[in-house]
């Protein structure tokens, strides 16, 4: 399901414009989460059930993706530079991967929970508090990760990227959407 926030949507033609526009999905799907999570595993009405379904839909499908696209496409591209900016940043791609890597049980548990209390209709007092404390360390960790991404990695690729290398990571993202470059899922 295609989500556009605000007037900004990129195209194939600038990933990392696409991989930022897709932070603000998850940011926006945190919040989702994380106001879900405060509500203490009670019964949920139509509207909060379907929010957790499509933040749980949306983590389950798209950050697979998305961590693709970063880890296989462009951090092994800006590895490859000789650029000196570049040569800095090698120890925060290892890092933001690490990230990724940190982030995977997290996503599962929440996941877990999040179906359980769909199933349920409650959760229970652990089980609540369990979500709540997996979904705020997810939280702290993309609000520090996609800041340092959109602010110093994401601009530092523009730069030095060529345009061919930009068409190969664009080709790589459609792909893996199967679908057309100049369209985003």
């Amino acid at each position: 399901m295609p989500v556009q926030i605000g007037a900004k949507s990129s195209t194939f033609s600038d990933p990392t414009g696409l991989m930022s526009d897709c932070h603000r999905r998850i940011e926006m799907f945190m919040r989702s989460l994380c106001t879900a999570a405060e509500f203490g595993g009670r019964r949920l009405n139509d509207d909060e059930r379907r929010s957790l379904n499509t933040a749980l839909q949306y983590f389950r499908e798209a950050t697979p993706k998305h961590n693709a696209d970063e880890e296989e496409s462009l951090f092994p591209r800006l590895r490859s530079l000789p650029h000196l900016e570049v040569r800095r940043a090698i120890a925060d791609l290892a890092r933001l991967e690490q990230e990724h890597r940190w982030a995977t049980p997290l996503h599962m548990q929440v996941d877990h929970l999040g179906r359980q209390w769909l199933a349920d209709g409650e959760l229970g007092k652990e089980e609540a508090h369990a979500l709540q404390s997996a979904v705020r360390r997810l939280a702290d960790m993309y609000r520090a990760h996609i800041d340092f991404e959109d602010s110093v990695l994401f601009p530092l690729a523009t730069r030095v990227l060529s345009p061919a290398q930009a068409g190969e990571i664009a080709a790589e993202m459609a792909k893996r959407r199967e679908s057309h470059p100049r369209a985003m899922r």
